[in-house]
């Protein structure tokens, strides 16, 4: 699985190098995503430094939560560290019953708030690999013609 997520990196930014963070609340779907084991929301500054963007993952299905990851979103975008970084949000678990849409997640997230960066939702399903693709190529462009 991790072949494959550097395949598909590479196949996305090509040689071009860039610090992107891949955040989300415990449960969202990022491990699947990246696989990766462990990625615990206090350690999260450690890696703030020299990031253009950062994907936010949001468990879709997860309409519990979806105060919480909002207002972790809006801590995240008030960093001093990452203020001129690009956001992409991964809308995550769109195959499960009960999901919000993109535009329910946008509301939720109150992503129109955001004035001062360039920003993009996408409908996911890392299971399936939907809609990562499309999400990264969104990244790729943008961070190609110059981000914010």
């Amino acid at each position: 699985m991790g072949i494959l997520f550097t395949r598909m990196f590479s196949s996305v930014f090509g040689n071009k190098e860039a610090r992107i963070l891949v955040l989300g609340l415990d449960n969202a779907g990022k491990t699947t995503i990246l696989c990766m084991d462990c990625y615990c929301r206090p350690y999260w500054r450690c890696y703030f430094p020299n990031t253009q963007a950062v994907i936010y993952v949001v468990d879709s299905s997860d309409t519990d939560r979806i105060g919480i990851a909002k207002e972790e979103f809006h801590a995240i975008l008030e960093e001093e560290e990452l203020k001129g970084a690009i956001v992409l949000i991964f809308a995550n678990k769109q195959d499960l019953p009960g999901a919000l849409d993109d535009a329910a997640v946008t509301e939720a997230l109150e992503l129109h708030k955001i004035k001062n960066r360039q920003w993009s939702i996408f409908k996911t399903c890392a299971v399936k690999g939907e809609g990562l693709y499309e999400g990264l190529d969104w990244l790729s462009n943008t961070l190609k013609s110059g981000g914010s």
